[in-house]
Parts: C-alpha cells; sequence; structure tokens
C-alpha cells in the first residue's frame, strides 16, 4: 500500500462511517452531506478533526509523513 492509499483509506473511513461520527476534515457531521470535496483535500492533507469526538488534533507534517493526534484517542500516523 502506497502512502497516498493509506491516506485515501483514512479518509473514507472517517467521513463515510466505521464508527466515525464527524468528518476529519470540517468537523462536520459525517452522515450529513457527501464530503466531496474533503475526501480530495484529504487526498493530500492530513486529518484536522478527530473522527470520533470532534475535537480539533495537533497535527504535524513532516517530508516522510505525518502524524495527528487527538487527546482522547491518541495517535494516527499517514
Amino acid at each position: 500500500m502506497t502512502r497516498s492509499d493509506a491516506t485515501v483509506a483514512t479518509s473514507d473511513v472517517a467521513t463515510a462511517g466505521a464508527g466515525a461520527a464527524w468528518c476529519d476534515r470540517c468537523g462536520e457531521p459525517a452522515g450529513v452531506g457527501e464530503h466531496v470535496a474533503c475526501r480530495a483535500a484529504r487526498e493530500l492533507e492530513p486529518p484536522r478533526y478527530c473522527a470520533h469526538c470532534r475535537r480539533r488534533m495537533k497535527v504535524q507534517v513532516l517530508p516522510v509523513g505525518w502524524s495527528a493526534v487527538c487527546v482522547a484517542h491518541g495517535e494516527i500516523r499517514g
């Protein structure tokens, strides 16, 4: 799986369900709207909001990838 595939997979989980109540890019409810712009942006950008609790995450972008930390749910990397 390439890095871009992992990013897209993370985006699809966060915006399409699988326990996620919130869009990980805009922070709006995941079940409202299609979030087409969010999915397109997430191909290149890390998540900004926790998909489980809607908290704004601390995001660090590095040349080799990114990490996003939610104070309640921990860290994800891409």
